[in-house]
């Protein structure tokens, strides 16, 4: 008889599930409970205040109340540690502290200080999944420590998000790699395929600075081509800016929209333009767009250059090249949308993703390092 596994899941605090704030995040983590779910498994969902997801039987989530950490992104390297009040970093995980009994694993997606520092006064063993690059000088440091101490416990999404961290480059030149690399998945059947685009644009993820929105601005004014914009709206006076510095530019913003809604949108664009002007760590929406047959065009900057195969699934191109992203515009009719799809079935299915979350799930129950009582 196949074992029962019990997850703990913390999510991350920067908005309630099923705002859109989280990003990617978001989708990867209520599919991975979700598939979990499906398999027998007993997960568990921390989440804050607001959250909710369809996909997710009644009773899995729990919210939490509290106010959330700053963007990560938005701050200095060398940014104090620094706690809202009333914290819903710290109320996440004294009810963590307090579930901790029930489960065999915590699993935390918030890429905040205090969830990596209090690794060591959980019983349970608390394993990391990294949302992000290095970003902070204080993360680095908890991260690098629970590396040494706990090894095994962190993952990362791609090889270009390992390469952000100091400690990690230092350690993969001594022939020791910190890290485990769970690449993302979709459940494919949620993504239909379609066989052609309508010439225009697609651009997904939050609106936000590190996105880098205004190169498809300025690749829409540029091409003539109009842009379907989709995704959460972090930043108005940044979307703002975009809309009085490229008049020109046929930009069309939807919103954040549930899965079903977004691929159906998504499916029928000729090419996912992505243009982030910070180490992606994964890029979820690369997945999504070749699951529709979509080919995807980025700039060769974290992991969507690790998904996208250059001239048989979309273009990778230099950064911040917007004169580059007008030519793989041009060259789209070289791309196979049917091509797209096959890639995304071969490697980026939920089913894979979730046996590689198993896989190294079972590696730490079955050897977990004592934390300090």
């Amino acid at each position: 008889m196949p074992r029962t596994y019990r997850f703990l899941f913390v999510s991350t605090p920067v908005g309630p599930l099923g705002s859109g704030a989280g990003g990617g995040v978001e989708l990867n983590f209520v599919n991975l409970a979700r598939s979990l779910l499906e398999r027998g498994a007993q997960v568990r969902v921390l989440a804050p205040e607001g959250s909710h997801s369809a996909d997710l039987p009644e009773g899995v989530i729990e919210t939490v109340p509290g106010l959330p950490p700053p963007y990560a992104q938005s701050q200095r390297r060398d940014q104090p540690v620094c706690f809202s009040t009333p914290s819903l970093v710290a109320n996440l995980w004294q009810r963590a502290a307090q579930l901790q009994e029930q489960f065999e694993l915590i699993v935390n997606w918030s890429y905040d200080w205090l969830s990596f520092y209090l690794t060591d006064f959980f019983r349970t063993p608390v394993a990391h999944i990294l949302s992000m690059g290095s970003l902070s000088d204080a993360v680095d440091q908890a991260l690098e420590r629970i590396a040494r101490t706990y090894p095994g416990r962190l993952a990362v999404h791609s090889r270009a998000q390992a390469q952000t961290f100091a400690f990690a480059r230092a350690q993969m030149a001594a022939g020791r790699d910190p890290f485990v690399y769970l690449p993302c998945g979709v459940d494919l059947s949620r993504y239909e395929f379609v066989p052609e685009g309508n010439g225009s644009l697609c651009w997904v993820g939050r609106i936000a600075p590190e996105k880098g929105l205004e190169d498809c601005a300025a690749l829409a004014e540029k091409t003539g081509r109009p842009v379907l914009i989709l995704g959460h709206l972090q930043d108005p006076a940044y979307w703002q800016q975009i809309r009085e510095q490229y008049p020109r530019a046929q930009l069309d913003y939807r919103g954040f929209l549930p899965t079903s809604q977004m691929q159906r949108l998504l499916g029928h664009c000729s090419a996912l333009i992505m243009t982030p002007k910070w180490v992606e760590a994964f890029g979820l929406v690369a997945v999504e767009a070749l699951a529709c047959g979509v080919p995807v065009i980025t700039y060769r900057r974290g992991g969507p250059a690790e998904i996208v195969r250059d001239g048989e699934t979309g273009w990778v191109v230099e950064p911040d090249d917007v004169a580059a992203l007008a030519t793989a515009v041009e060259r789209l009719d070289q791309i196979a949308r049917s091509r797209c799809r096959q890639h995304a079935e071969e490697h980026y299915s939920l089913q894979a993703m979730t046996e590689r979350f198993l896989a190294w799930s079972e590696q730490i129950v079955q050897d977990p390092i004592p934390a300090a009582r």
